[in-house]
């Protein structure tokens, strides 16, 4: 009756910081939906379509070589720097809501952030191979090392997975940015009236949860492959 390495009663009681981890995910991925779902409802006074808000404030922005093109999914809208595109989903690129034009609005921060060199998105550009990588391999190198107790492989694993973690450390700031350029858009060029911008922050802060959700969900999962790790040290 005791703790001895990183069980308790014999339980593995690392498994509450995954749950905890994926709760999170979860509720901010709810409350993004709930949240979207009643701003898509509410259309602007403008009736600007998702596309149209995306084209207007590009063009405003002397930004002539970045397109706007529609994708298929739900939220799956996004900036591509590689071809210099912005890319909006159904419920974004034909909808003339508040969330369609808020979410077209923040993509086209990315295109700024682009455009302007924005520190935070190319250090974020350059860590997603690292990030990639040491996601893919993380886990199965650290399992191989708890499973042969071999402690380089322990810390090769947790170094590896360190690259997801800050990856997704840089993207916090970097979707921030892009929602605080997209609410002064649409204030400054009258594309959204005053009562209106609360609407669009409602939803561009719901989607900002999900980033800090994320960022928190792989904070407990490093913290788990440490105190793993300790546990096996200790054995």
């Amino acid at each position: 009756m005791g703790f001895y390495g990183y069980r308790f009663y014999g339980m593995d009681w690392t498994v509450l910081l995954l749950a905890a981890g994926m709760v999170l995910s979860l509720l901010a991925s709810a409350g993004m939906k709930r949240t979207f779902s009643v701003y898509c409802r509410i259309p602007s006074a403008s009736r600007m379509t998702g596309a149209q808000t995306a084209q207007r404030i590009l063009s405003m922005a002397g930004l002539s070589d970045v397109q706007v093109r529609p994708v298929s999914g739900q939220l799956t809208d996004h900036y591509d720097p590689r071809t210099r595109t912005v890319r909006l989903s159904e419920a974004v690129y034909q909808q003339t809501s508040l969330a369609a034009v808020g979410v077209a609005a923040h993509e086209c921060g990315h295109a700024l952030q682009h455009h302007t060199g924005y520190a935070p998105l190319r250090w974020r550009s350059a860590i997603v191979p690292i990030a990639n990588f040491g996601s893919g391999l993380s886990w199965p190198v650290f399992l191989a090392g708890l499973v042969m107790s071999v402690r380089p492989l322990l810390y090769l694993g947790i170094a590896l997975f360190m690259g997801a973690v800050l990856f997704q450390l840089v993207t916090l700031p970097v979707e921030l940015n892009a929602s605080a350029r997209a609410l002064r858009l649409l204030s400054d060029d009258g594309i959204l009236a005053q009562q209106e911008v609360p609407g669009a922050r409602k939803v561009l802060k719901a989607a900002a949860m999900t980033y800090v959700a994320a960022l928190a969900s792989s904070i407990l999962q490093l913290l788990r492959l440490l105190v793993l790790a300790g546990g096996r040290n200790r054995e």
